[in-house]
């Protein structure tokens, strides 16, 4: 069985998209399509800016999604038995298995690309990988022993590689305690805010209107969705786990190690990079 996985951000990259521009009529339907929507020439953005203009979240996420779906929709075999995303990547995946709309789930990416770019601008908040650690529930445990500032896992991506998210003085404080508890390395990366923690609420909030007015449809294959890790095809259920994702962790490994005991012998990464085979590589090694 062929599962098909969708990157999220952090996947993009200079040029980006302007090889599939240019081999098909349809990449160029669909990148015109996107610039009307959004108002600006992401197109442009994806081709010709810097990486700095990538890294503006507004673009960054709409970029991803549209590589995403524009490379699965090129596909010529394209045959889901199963989908997932890893966190923007979610929207990628519904789109891939028909749940949503292209239009309406990039109103969605942009709406959310904006909601968290305000919600970064609230707080001084970042995220950190944690390497060298001796359980997950050692690094969840520092993070709950902090009780005056937020900070919590975030996102389990594969074994060894658990990222923390919250206000700059929580991950500083967490950083010192785990070093305290013998773990190796805790390394701040370069992100605009705390995604995937209580810090992502108005942005989860803002986002949830336009989720709820939002048609959901029967999807053609199950989606393994980030905040529980189990397969879904009823639209209402997809949604309501949709609407908690910006605040919950993202559950990578087991979602992958969930598609696998499902059946998912082939797992192939649409969209820019190759981040998510690499963690598919190191859990199910």
């Amino acid at each position: 069985m062929k599962a098909y996985i969708f990157p999220g951000q952090g996947s993009q990259q200079k040029g980006m998209g302007k090889d599939l521009f240019e081999q098909s009529k349809i990449a160029q339907q669909l990148f015109h399509q996107a610039d009307s929507i959004l108002g600006f020439s992401l197109s442009n953005i994806m081709f010709e800016g810097s990486d700095e203009d990538l890294k503006q979240t507004k673009v960054t996420q709409p970029a991803v999604f549209l590589h995403s779906v524009i490379s699965a929709t090129l596909l010529s075999d394209f045959s889901p038995s199963m989908v997932a995303g890893h966190s923007l990547g979610e929207f990628s995946a519904l789109v891939a298995n028909k749940c949503l709309t292209f239009e309406d789930a990039l109103k969605l990416v942009s709406l959310r690309a904006l909601a968290m770019q305000r919600a970064c601008e609230l707080i001084p908040s970042g995220m950190a990988a944690v390497l060298g650690y001796i359980s997950e529930k050692q690094v969840e445990d520092i993070c709950k022993s902090i009780t005056d500032e937020i900070v919590v896992a975030a996102n389990y991506n594969a074994p060894g590689q658990l990222v923390i998210s919250g206000s700059l003085a929580g991950i500083d404080i967490a950083a010192e305690l785990m070093k305290t508890a013998g773990i190796k390395r805790v390394i701040k990366l370069p992100v605009g805010g705390a995604f995937h923690s209580p810090l992502m609420e108005p942005a989860r909030q803002e986002l949830a209107a336009a989720i709820q007015q939002t048609t959901f449809h029967r999807p053609i294959c199950p989606i393994y969705q980030n905040v529980n890790a189990k397969a879904f095809t009823d639209p209402s259920l997809i949604k309501q786990n949709l609407l908690q994702q910006l605040t919950a962790p993202v559950l990578w490994t087991s979602t992958i190690q969930q598609m696998n005991a499902d059946g998912a012998s082939e797992f192939i990464e649409v969209g820019p990079g190759k981040v998510l085979t690499g963690l598919v590589q190191k859990i199910l090694s």
